[in-house]
């Protein structure tokens, strides 16, 4: 597990506060606006769900998702934190709202 250093600035836009790479990765963080994302693999996709601002309690729940994304795992070294943070991020800007 990789804990990434917290961040002192107030305008950061993409921050990951937890990262665990290996066979199973996942984390989660928070993006500049406020809003807070989760990051997991299963079945071999890449799973991201963004959650709205001043979530009520510290686990989400399903209702508190807005937006959510996946991308498969074939170009993406789930061992190397660079490169995760890296899908983390992209597949955070592209998520799409949750209907």
């Amino acid at each position: 597990m990789t804990l990434a250093a917290a961040s002192h600035r107030s305008d950061a836009e993409f921050v990951i506060e937890d990262l665990s790479t290996g066979l199973f990765p996942s984390g989660f963080g928070r993006l500049g606006d406020g809003r807070s994302f989760a990051f997991r693999v299963h079945r071999g996709q890449l799973v991201v769900e963004v959650y709205h601002p001043r979530l009520a309690g510290p686990v989400p729940m399903p209702e508190d998702v807005i937006a959510t994304t996946t991308r498969g795992l074939t170009d993406l070294d789930v061992e190397d934190a660079r490169s995760l943070s890296a899908a983390v991020r992209d597949a955070v800007s592209a998520a799409a709202p949750v209907r």
